[in-house]
């Protein structure tokens, strides 16, 4: 049966994949629907950057003032990590079944529901000095709850507003608006901290208010079918083993697990901020912001220049690169060199991101990207949230610069060890998927 084509003209076959040279658009900008989507992600990536710097700032300066040592304050940033990485770890099977299998405008909308009630309760909490690390540590495991569900859904709605032939464009686009997000959230979350310790969150409230709004505005989108004949545990294992068999997709993924996880100094910025450069609140903001910009740079360049040859090679040199970066910056005393050294970790992330996301929505079928998409969010979880936890206790145990520098060692290491055991990865040079014969015999082996 014929569905609506996304450019909202007339019926199309697949999608917006049979759409005429003449009708796909230059741009996806042009399409409504994905316009409204990037308005809403670009919303909820502001406010969730906003509270997630301001709630790590908040939770290492209470334990600080509280008479904590340097490290024991960072295994404080260690726990929120954890505990907003276990919702994500124990629910994202679930999330990308529910992604896969009810309306993804709705179930994003609700989840995004949930995150404006964390917003409104810290604002409240904090405007009258009532936060407490108990508090902060029951929103981080809501906030958690919440972005285990919007993470895929999000990530498997985005491929229904475009035609497959401007798809990596559109996933540029879109990490532009989560890469903005980025910029600003911490840039908001610190100086507006500055100004009135609970302004960041009461922001943040109407920037979900917007999200949900700008999502309520995209248009009906194909819903895939799912297997009838299997019962839901079996549609949750039905897209692991995908993952498990399709090589390209399972080897980006992890090593994205790994290499983030490992190189993760996110976490210790608090710290940085305090005790290693001394730059308060708004050297907070502008460490936070640093790669961010770098990584924003990267993909608007891919959304005007698309990234076409050698594709697996140069993701596993951006992912070195992340890691030299990360090293020097754990060496660094130096606020400028800092800065520069976290522009380029976020120029080679955002390197890695495109590739690594554009692989695995072009190598994956719709009916399997909700399922795929929380397998990925789950790994991108393991790395960022529970490469918090690991960063804070190498922290807490040997220091933040020789936590910062093993871990940028160590995601050198796992490009080495990747190119090995993925050789598809160094083999791989365009985003093209295997012909269709292939994707009949992969699917016909995870079925």
């Amino acid at each position: 049966m014929p569905s609506i084509c996304l450019l909202g003209k007339k019926p199309c076959a697949c999608h917006g994949a049979g759409v005429s040279a003449q009708e796909q658009p230059p741009s996806p900008l042009r399409i409504p629907n994905f316009r409204a989507y990037v308005i809403s992600r670009l919303s909820m990536t502001l406010a969730q950057y906003a509270m997630l710097l301001v709630i790590g700032w908040q939770t290492y300066n209470i334990a600080r003032d509280a008479g904590m040592s340097v490290a024991a304050a960072s295994g404080q940033l260690a726990l929120i990590g954890l505990l907003q990485f276990l919702p994500l770890f124990l629910l994202t099977p679930f999330s990308g079944f529910a992604a896969d299998r009810f309306d993804r405008r709705n179930l994003a909308r609700l989840t995004m529901m949930l995150q404006l009630g964390c917003a409104t309760t810290l604002a409240m909490l904090t405007h009258y000095d009532e936060v407490t690390l108990p508090w902060l540590y029951g929103v981080a495991v809501v906030l958690g709850v919440a972005r285990t569900f919007t993470g895929p859904t999000l990530s498997a709605l985005a491929p229904n507003l475009v035609p497959k032939a401007i798809l990596p464009n559109a996933i540029a686009m879109s990490s532009i608006a989560w890469q903005v997000g980025m910029i600003a959230g911490p840039a908001l979350g610190g100086y507006l901290y500055r100004i009135v310790p609970s302004l960041p969150y009461s922001v943040a409230v109407g920037l979900c208010v917007l999200s949900i709004i700008a999502l309520s505005f995209v248009g009906p989108v194909p819903q895939p079918a799912m297997r009838k004949d299997q019962r839901p545990l079996g549609q949750i294992v039905d897209g692991l083993r995908y993952v498990w068999h399709n090589k390209m997709v399972l080897g980006a993924i992890t090593l994205d697990l790994f290499a983030v996880f490992l190189a993760g100094a996110t976490a210790l910025f608090p710290v940085y901020a305090r005790d290693i450069l001394q730059v308060g609140e708004a050297g907070l903001a502008q460490l936070a912001m640093a790669p961010a910009i770098g990584a924003a740079v990267t993909a608007a360049w891919f959304s005007f220049r698309p990234l076409k040859n050698n594709v697996g090679p140069k993701m596993l040199v951006a992912v070195a690169v992340f890691g030299l970066a990360t090293i020097i910056f754990g060496f660094s005393t130096s606020m400028p060199l800092s800065l520069a050294m976290l522009f380029i970790v976020g120029c080679a992330d955002m390197f890695s991101v495109y590739i690594r996301q554009s692989l695995i929505q072009l190598h994956t079928p719709d009916d399997k990207r909700g399922r795929v998409s929380a397998v990925s969010q789950m790994t991108i979880s393991a790395s960022n949230e529970f490469g918090d936890f690991f960063s804070g206790g190498l922290a807490f145990l040997f220091g933040p610069v020789a936590a910062v520098v093993a871990g940028g060692v160590g995601a050198i290491a796992t490009v080495a060890l990747w190119s090995r055991i993925f050789p598809v990865l160094r083999t791989t040079r365009t985003f093209d998927p295997p012909d269709h014969i292939e994707n009949d015999k992969l699917q016909e082996r995870v079925s």
